[in-house]
């Protein structure tokens, strides 16, 4: 008799939670925002973000970490200056030859040449053109400093790849390399 109560029991209880629930008419819900929330598009024209471009903009006054001035411009003026007055802050200590060499072959040395002639993987292919031997040209360590800064015709910059350091210490083994040519 006491099976029968709990099949009952539990028959009743199955029946009562099925009708309860309809997949048509849910229940009610407390606080439907917090479930079913309203979407922004984070760099869309809307009220929450105006113009679209505020996440992708720096705060104004703001600088980046590890950014140092450089206070000469990029034109040939700047240029001018750079190879007249700039010098390496480099100590001589500081001058790691070895270092500079491992730069100069990651970064320098397809178009200019292991030995800085102008004649490296690049132009032998004809990729580029035109890449000056360091025999030919009157440089300074300023002058490659800000070429290598700024770039130079067809050279683009490598600030963004190498810091100021690493430019002084490119800057020192290419003037070591025309001294050898």
């Amino acid at each position: 008799m006491k099976r029968v109560y709990k099949i009952t029991l539990l028959f009743g209880i199955t029946i009562l939670v099925a009708s309860c629930h309809s997949n048509l008419e849910p229940n009610y819900q407390y606080f439907p925002n917090m479930y079913e929330s309203v979407g922004y598009e984070t760099y869309s024209e809307s009220k929450a973000f105006n113009n679209g471009k505020e996440g992708q903009l720096p705060v104004t006054g703001t600088v980046n970490r590890g950014f140092e001035v450089y206070e000469y411009e990029n034109s040939t003026a700047g240029y001018e200056l750079a190879k007249a007055n700039l010098k390496s802050p480099l100590d001589s200590i500081g001058r790691n030859s070895e270092e500079g060499k491992a730069l100069f072959e990651i970064y320098c040395i397809s178009c200019h040449g292991a030995s800085g002639n102008g004649k490296g993987k690049l132009v032998e292919r004809e990729k580029f053109l035109g890449v000056p031997s360091y025999k030919d040209r009157v440089i300074t360590e300023g002058s490659v400093f800000h070429v290598v800064t700024f770039g130079l015709n067809s050279m683009g910059s490598h600030a963004n790849q190498l810091n100021a350091h690493e430019r002084w210490l490119v800057s020192d083994y290419v003037l070591k390399l025309k001294s050898q040519l």
